[in-house]
């Protein structure tokens, strides 16, 4: 569409497309072609949107011997408005998301072993979340948390947190900001740090990364491209940074590399299959 409508405005659009994707999704898929070795914890429907979702991702080599299907209630949806600028506004009904459990996740517990990151976000129950996070730190492995859609964060949440990955909005949230500027980008930062010592990556689209680690401070430059449609270069960006950091790279290489995949997604229209393959970000020119 021309813009994204204001409250009350009706425009008229042009193309209509059902594409996958959902935020779990679309990380694990990115995770994947990145060049990780993913196992997917999710739910879904038994509806036709869950059977082409779980074939999706098996195309897509990942594992989805942990998928809990979900009768009775509708796979999760996301409905959203692409402006010609490539800005978009997402309405999520969230449907099996919902029934992603704590329980689920203590029942799973086993495809844990041997990981070497462990990834989230919210759009499953925040108390899903916390136990994703419990494992993770019983077995030692490092949890990245996406917190988006923005949510506030507990502390005993933010305690078993290795990096969190805010964009500028959801850093706001977890601070108590109600609106913020870029001259609070270096602040929220710091007071997500002081909260308990982790990794903080606040990411500002093409303008780049803020990072707040014990030893370095200060912005990662992102990378300039046309953008066609920017849903999911977030999910891009999660993905591929756990799959460096699982494959060895260190944090600021790791960075670079995110931000490259991510910037090829905004080149692309649709979620899932905007998520560029290993070879792509390693070979994009820029």
């Amino acid at each position: 569409m021309p813009h994204i409508p204001a409250p009350g405005e009706t425009i008229l659009g042009t193309d209509f497309m059902t594409i996958a994707g959902g935020k779990g999704a679309n990380q694990a898929v990115a995770a994947a072609r990145a060049g990780a070795d993913v196992t997917f914890i999710a739910c879904v429907s038994d509806d036709s949107f869950g059977k082409q979702a779980v074939k999706n991702y098996r195309n897509d080599g990942i594992d989805t011997s942990c998928i809990k299907i979900q009768p009775g209630t509708h796979s999760g949806i996301a409905l959203i408005n692409v402006a010609e600028d490539g800005e978009n506004s997402i309405s999520v009904a969230p449907g099996a998301n919902s029934y992603l459990f704590p329980e689920d996740i203590y029942g799973f517990e086993n495809a844990f072993d041997g990981a070497k990151m462990v990834l989230a976000q919210l759009e499953i129950p925040m108390e899903t979340v916390k136990a994703a996070a419990e494992v993770a730190h019983k077995k030692g492995i490092p949890f990245i948390l996406n917190p988006a859609p923005g949510a506030a964060i507990s502390e005993s949440l933010l305690g078993k947190i290795t990096i969190i990955t805010p964009n500028e909005t959801e850093a706001a949230i977890i601070t108590g900001r109600n609106n913020f500027s870029e001259k609070d980008i270096q602040k929220m930062a710091s007071e997500i740090f002081d909260k308990g010592g982790i990794t903080v990556l606040i990411t500002l689209g093409s303008k780049g990364v803020y990072l707040k680690t014990f030893d370095f401070e200060g912005l990662i430059p992102g990378y300039k491209v046309k953008a066609v449609d920017t849903t999911a270069a977030g999910d891009v960006f999660n993905g591929a940074l756990s799959a460096a950091l699982a494959g060895g790279m260190d944090l600021k290489e790791a960075v670079d590399f995110a931000q490259r995949a991510a910037a090829i997604s905004v080149t692309r229209m649709g979620a899932q299959p905007s998520a560029p393959h290993l070879d792509e970000i390693q070979q994009y020119n820029f």
